[in-house]
This record gives C-alpha cells, structure tokens and sequence, in this order.
C-alpha cells in the first residue's frame, strides 16, 4: 500500500512538474548569421561587375575610364553613406524589411542597366540604386546582427560576416567573366540582377530581428527583452555622428578605414582587372586572380576575427596596412601578360590582408563607443567608402592621362603606412572589449 501510495505521489509531482523546453543542438543565433552570410553574399554580387566592365563600356560607347570610374565612386560613396543610415533604420524598422528592401534596389539597378544606353544612366542605375541598396546591407549590417546575436565569439562572427563579401567576390567574379567573354556585358547585369533576388525569400522567412523574437538569449549571453522600436533614426544617426566626432578615436579610425578603401575597393577592385590587361593579361586571367584574392580572404578575415577575440586591436590593425602597403608598391613590378609564380604570391599575400581590417576596427568602435557602435561604425564605413569612391574615379583619370596605374600603386603603398601609424596612437577606450565566453556550439 505504501508503495502504491509512494507510485502515486511521484507520478502526480512529475505530471505537475513544469516542462523544460530543451536547449537546440545549434543555437538560433548561427542560423540569423549563417542567412546574414549568404544575403552579403548576393548583395555583393554587383561588386564583382565593374571591373570586368570598364572595357566593354568604353568600347561600346565611348565612355572614358574617367566617367566609368566616377559612376563606380558614387555607388561606393552612397553605399559608405547610406550604412550608418541603414543601421538606424535598422532599429526602427526591423533588419528583415531593410534588408529586403535593399535588395530589391540592387536587383533593380542591375536590371535596368540592361537597357542603358547614356552615361547618366550609369550614374543613375549604378550610382544611385546599387548604391543605395548595397549601403543598406554593407558592414554596419553585419555589425547590428553581431551586437544582438552574438556576446561571445563577436570577433569571430565579425570575421565569418567580414568573408562574405569575399566569398560573393570568389562565386561571381569567375562566372562574371566568363558571361562577359562569351556573351557580352548585358547578360551579366541580368545575373547580378537575380542572384540579389533569390535571397529575398531567405531574409523573410529565416531572418529574426533579436533573440527575444524567438525566446531566447544572445549566444553566450543572458536573456534581454527585445527594446523599443526607436524613433527619429535619421537625427539620431545625425545625433552620433556629432557625438563621436568631438572625440580623437574616431578621427583615427575614419581616416585609417578611408585609407583601407582607397587601397582595397577603390584600387584593386575596380581597376585591378584592366590593369593587368594594359600589361596583355586576359581579363578571364585577371578576373580569376581577383577571386583567388577572395578565397584567400575568406581565410584571413577569419583568422583576424579569431585574433581580435585574443590580442590589442590597434597593433594587428598596424600590422596589417603595413603589410598591405608593402604588397602594392611591389604591384607594378609583377604585372606582366601571364600569371607568374610572382604574382600568385602578391595574390595570396594581398588577399589574407583584404578586410582583414574590419574585425579589429568594429571592436575598437565597440570599446570606444558602446550601445552607439554599430552606427558609429556605419560612420567609418562611410569614410571607407569615400576614400574608395575617390581613388576609384582618380585611379580612372590617372589612366586616362598617364595611360598607366603605377603612380596610383605607389600612392596606395604610401598611405596604407600611415594608416598603420594612426591605428597605433588610437587611446584605449573607456569600456572593455567584451570578453569571449564559452557558450553551445
């Protein structure tokens, strides 16, 4: 009888108990960065058209390199300008309908370059709507979902997010071309077109804007409710812009960042491919090389992650663009009609440096400016970009007047050295870095 009794008692307290709802396997934070991954990844896939581009525009049209290059400098400015806008925006609206929205434009931009025929329809199609889109999904993106997802492996995360632009780089360039070569540029504009379009149904299905939306804590983090949709995005965009720039970091980390444009994007992106043609490489050669600088890049940007969880940010940010510019003032010397053993070097080299800049500056903007970092680096995103924008178009000019890049190349060695100089006297910030905590895989 008592063991009935006992049977009973336990039975009815086990009934009562309330039930756990079990941990996932995978926390939901790595599927928001893994769609986060694949939407830069088809976002960025326009970066890979204007390089394969300028020749065939100047020979169907008559366009300078000059004019092509200002349309390429005014899709990075306004995608440097729109990003700090975005991560506002962002906080208003929801990542998911800006995202989508961003996609949208670029798809539309590309699309409608099919049918150009004018050289303000490239300002227009390129500058204005790829801009705008690519803005709105540029780092400061990526920053946003890492502050909200992410408190322990930020660094790597930031990495993972970094190579996807890279890794959008590595599929498209190669096909790009390929498309250019066989069947001309208008056909290539219509993929680009395409592939930001199929990402659209993974952002809204699988995209969440915070943890809380689904129940849960950021990895390696303690529950937070989800905030309030803040107002006047715009004025407080503004508001931080003031804020951070009465304070000497910022300066230091805008200026070095402009710098890491002008010598990445602005340079090597746009102009890498027919420089190495004025030296009678193929453009399907060039272009290759260019996405082998992709893969490399996937592997350094990681890598530079996993050493921003661990050392002083400031000194791997000086080793890097001293690195960097090393590399470029070798450049002009290795160009040459075939792929040398010498420039596959330079390729390897060059592309574990490519963003290996980002997750070290978007920490130092985390300890500088807190709450406030993802705007604040939607900021120095935007100086990457102007000073992408201007060796972009200056790049293009120099060729049109010297008929050569070389002066260009060893301009950019020159300013990535200081650049190197100004990460080294960024002061320490008044909070510290958050530290790496151990969490479910």
């Amino acid at each position: 009888m008592l063991i009935g009794v006992t049977q009973t008692t336990d039975s009815a307290t086990i009934e009562s108990a309330p039930r756990r709802r079990s941990r996932p396997r995978i926390h939901r934070a790595w599927i928001v960065a893994a769609v986060t991954f694949v939407t830069i990844i088809g976002g960025a896939a326009f970066n890979s058209l204007p390089g394969l581009l300028i020749e065939p525009l100047n020979a169907k049209f008559g366009w300078t390199y000059g004019e092509i290059g200002l349309a390429v400098s005014l899709d990075m400015a306004l995608y440097g300008l729109t990003a700090p806008f975005a991560a506002a925006l962002m906080d208003r609206f929801g990542i998911r309908r800006v995202v989508v929205v961003a996609l949208s434009a670029v798809a539309a931009g590309a699309l409608a370059s099919y049918w150009m025929t004018e050289v303000w329809q490239l300002m227009l199609y390129w500058g204005l709507l790829v801009g705008l889109g690519t803005g709105s999904m540029a780092m400061a993106f990526s920053a946003t979902v890492t502050n909200r997802w992410f408190v322990a492996r930020r660094g790597l995360v930031t990495g993972i997010l970094t190579a996807a632009g890279a890794s959008g780089q590595l599929v498209f360039l190669p096909l790009c071309a390929w498309i250019v070569d066989e069947h001309g540029w208008r056909p290539a504009t219509v993929t680009v077109a395409l592939a930001a379009l199929v990402v659209v149904p993974f952002v809204w299905l699988l995209m969440r804007d915070h943890p809380a939306d689904v129940g849960l804590a950021p990895y390696g983090g303690a529950y937070v409710e989800k905030p309030a949709p803040v107002t006047g995005a715009a004025s407080r965009t503004v508001r931080v812009l003031f804020d951070a720039a009465r304070t000497g970091p910022f300066w230091l980390l805008a200026g070095s960042f402009a710098i890491c444009g002008a010598s990445t994007n602005g340079l090597i992106r746009t102009h890498f491919v027919p420089s190495a043609h004025d030296h009678g490489m193929e453009i399907t050669a060039a272009a290759s090389l260019l996405a082998v600088i992709g893969v490399f890049d996937i592997i350094g940007t990681i890598f530079s992650g996993w050493l921003t969880d661990r050392f002083d940010a400031r000194r791997l940010l000086a080793v890097y663009y001293a690195l960097r510019g090393v590399s470029l003032l070798f450049l002009p010397m290795l160009m040459a009609p075939t792929v040398q053993p010498s420039m596959v070097f330079f390729i390897v080299f060059y592309g574990l440096d490519w963003v290996a800049t980002v997750p070290p500056t978007l920490a130092l903007c985390r300890e500088q400016y807190g709450e406030d970092s993802a705007i604040v680096f939607g900021w120095v995103l935007a100086s990457h970009q102007v000073g992408a924008a201007l060796v972009a178009f200056l790049g293009g000019v120099a060729r049109d007047v010297t008929g050569s890049y070389d002066v260009v190349w060893y301009a950019s060695g020159a300013l990535c050295a200081t650049a190197a100089l100004m990460a080294l006297v960024i002061r320490r910030g008044q909070t510290d870095r958050p530290k790496t905590l151990s969490g479910p895989a």
